[in-house]
């Protein structure tokens, strides 16, 4: 026997000893077998032949009403929130750099006047999504899948004139993908080593979203998803961007254009790895450490629809921030107090995240100033949730002044349920109680189809007017009626 198949027979038995490799043998035109020119066979990766399956069948697959209804939410919320972005610096960065870079006029940018390829659109798209605090969060993955996923499946629809219908599947694939790769790395082991799950989630959900779209055969989903895990990256040190621009790029810009470039590069004729999640050197060789499951990436797919799981902020603020806002909210409409009958809060949140909002430089990320804002406005508006002036207001810093947070070991046991506890001491001696277990937006409390709305429509106001605000809202909740996504462009852009 030569010494080639030797060592493939040894490296084979290996790999199925992992679980890397299944029994199965299917035609292949890459990975071990002969080398001269000749038709051969190697194992292949359950997972990647059911996920790329699953991907090419996703477009015919009815959502269940719940998944759609749901579908319909994500898709306002994120398209929202790259509208209200163009105004912020994360979004202004990235609309300036397209302009630079011009393109082909494939498709749009949210909330300007500006045409240009689907990878430079998705780009722009993604920072915009996240140039604010506005964007869905995922917390079992820790990820934020709409800022990724949306831009990029918007994009290629409206390259590819899909219909409104074809646009709500890939999104709702684009969220299963997202959460399950995340899951399949161990998202929160992962994310302390020290790697993103902020934009390996997405881009994968982005990869598959676009990939439905552009009806690529199986096989070159194949080869879209190992291009994608060429350009998987990211790091976990978000949080020391003191200007959220890099951190809009990483979460939204990022995967958004790697996703949208893996299927645009592969639909024009590239060819890949057969087989991205087995083999030598595989994604999960790579980046699964010591306990990779990646059978996590096709689990009951089809019947767990994860853009449900997936939360809407019902503030515009860093998600450690939510239940704490929910909490001060509730007792204002509860009790009839004024900020001035405050003697002290004491918040209580999970310790990492009392970590990262602790008294931050950037409002919409500061506890102490929004639940300062809270008390002194009985809301928490865009407007006052990116008001750095503000933060220096002699009305602001005496009522910030009283506001303690502690980080808590008991609610850093609750993750991924972000909760929080919130006791007011008012002047005249009561104490005032809340403990917020299901921030409003999750799946155990979800906002109703007007509450998201309403939220859309004041985020996409100002920039768009009243008229194409309305109009926006009304054409998502209606979308199974566009036969052709890039009709939207006259209520999206400016």
């Amino acid at each position: 026997m030569k010494l080639e198949q030797i060592g493939n027979q040894i490296t084979r038995r290996t790999l199925l000893r992992a679980g890397l490799f299944s029994a199965l043998v299917v035609p292949a035109r890459y990975g071990f077998g002969a080398t001269d020119g000749k038709a051969s066979s190697v194992e292949m990766s359950p997972v990647t032949l059911a996920l790329a399956d699953y991907v090419v069948q996703a477009s015919q697959k009815i959502l269940p009403p719940q998944a759609l209804e749901a579908t319909k939410h994500h898709l306002l919320d994120t398209l929202a929130a790259m509208i209200s972005g163009t105004h912020l610096l994360a979004g202004e960065k990235a609309i300036a750099y397209i302009k630079a870079q011009g393109g082909t006029p494939q498709a749009c940018i949210p909330g300007t006047n500006l045409l240009t390829t689907v990878v430079n659109a998705s780009l722009a798209g993604g920072m915009l999504a996240h140039a604010d605090e506005t964007d869905d969060s995922h917390p079992a993955s820790l990820t934020h899948p709409g800022a990724g996923i949306v831009p990029a499946a918007l994009a290629m629809a409206e390259y590819e004139k899909s219909s409104g219908t074809d646009l709500l599947r890939s999104v709702a694939l684009g969220y299963d993908i997202c959460a399950r790769l995340s899951f399949s790395l161990g998202a929160y082991a992962f994310s302390r080593r020290g790697h993103g799950t902020h934009s390996f989630g997405p881009m994968f959900g982005a990869t598959v979203a676009c990939a439905s779209l552009a009806k690529l055969t199986t096989q070159q989903v194949r080869f879209a998803l190992s291009y994608t895990t060429q350009q998987a990256s990211g790091l976990s040190n978000y949080a020391r961007d003191t200007e959220h621009v890099e951190k809009a790029f990483q979460f939204g810009g990022l995967p958004a254009r790697n996703g949208a470039a893996s299927v645009t590069m592969v639909a024009s004729g590239m060819s890949g790895i057969d087989d991205p999640f087995g083999g030598p050197s595989n994604f999960f060789v790579a980046f699964g450490g010591a306990d990779p499951k990646p059978e996590e990436l096709t689990r009951e797919l089809g019947t767990r629809y994860e853009v449900i799981n997936t939360a809407i902020k019902r503030w515009t603020v860093g998600s450690p921030i939510q239940a704490a806002l929910d909490s001060v909210y509730d007792l204002l409409l509860t009790h009839r107090f004024k900020a001035s009958d405050v003697e002290q809060v004491t918040v209580r949140i999970f310790k990492t995240g009392a970590a990262t909002v602790n008294n931050r430089s950037m409002p919409d990320i500061n506890m102490q100033y929004m639940v300062a804002v809270m008390l002194l406005d009985g809301t928490a508006s865009l407007e006052a949730a990116h008001d750095v002036k503000r933060m220096t207001h002699p009305d602001v810093l005496e009522i910030k002044k009283r506001v303690e947070l502690i980080g808590d070991d008991e609610l850093q046991k609750a993750l991924p349920s972000r909760q929080a506890i919130v006791d007011i001491k008012l002047k005249d001696g009561r104490v005032l109680h809340s403990h917020t277990k299901n921030v409003r937006g999750t799946a155990a409390n979800p906002m109703t189809r007007d509450e998201v709305g309403k939220k859309a429509y004041d985020l996409c106001s100002p920039i768009l007017g009243q008229d194409k605000a309305r109009s926006l809202v009304t054409a998502i909740w209606d979308l199974e009626q566009v036969s052709n996504v890039q009709t939207l462009r006259t209520i999206l852009q400016t």
